[in-house]
């Protein structure tokens, strides 16, 4: 079984990986020909968390929209994923606090 800190960690990761690839596709979108790259996000084996893989588009362009809301989508499962950690953190304080 993972801990919870491994899987928010891992969360925070695949959310970076998220945004590094959105601000890439940013500055490139006036290169010409340029497939924009894609992160495809999946659940590790056995609950562990989550990995993401960067792959290349098939068509061509960048949609700034697009990018603009898949910015605040990894912006939000970041946050999401560093409340864990925090969470976890606190409740393993309350249970030294209580065993101590």
């Amino acid at each position: 079984m993972a801990s919870i800190s491994s899987i928010g960690t891992s969360g925070m990761q695949t959310a970076q990986l998220r945004l590094d690839a959105s601000a890439n596709n940013v500055a490139n979108m006036n290169t010409p020909r340029y497939q924009r790259q894609v992160v495809e996000q999946e659940a590790t084996p056995g609950g562990a968390g989550v990995t993401g893989s960067v792959r290349r588009s098939q068509e061509e362009g960048v949609a700034l929209e697009q990018e603009a809301v898949e910015q605040m989508s990894a912006t939000y499962a970041f946050k999401a994923s560093l409340q864990v950690v925090k969470t976890q953190d606190q409740m393993m304080g309350s249970l030294l606090d209580v065993k101590a």
